[in-house]
């Protein structure tokens, strides 16, 4: 591996053997770390839409379920 840092970015360079499932989700979680970068969302606004994203995936699903 080979980490190299430029004015504008870093590189990283991987042995092409590397499991492609495992780099997918190393750089889905660079990702996250890039979007969440800047977030001003305090822990208590995360666990609310946490809990309301849930709350609406199970009214959608139940619905489904029940064939509503």
């Amino acid at each position: 591996m080979i980490i190299e840092r430029t004015k504008d970015e870093v590189i990283i360079r991987l042995p092409a053997t590397l499991d492609t499932k495992d780099l997918e989700e190393m750089v889905n979680f660079l990702r996250f770390k890039e979007i969440t970068a800047t977030s001003k969302a305090s822990e208590h606004d995360i666990k609310k839409l946490n809990k309301d994203v849930k709350k609406g995936r199970w009214a959608k699903q139940s619905a489904k379920l029940l064939g509503e």
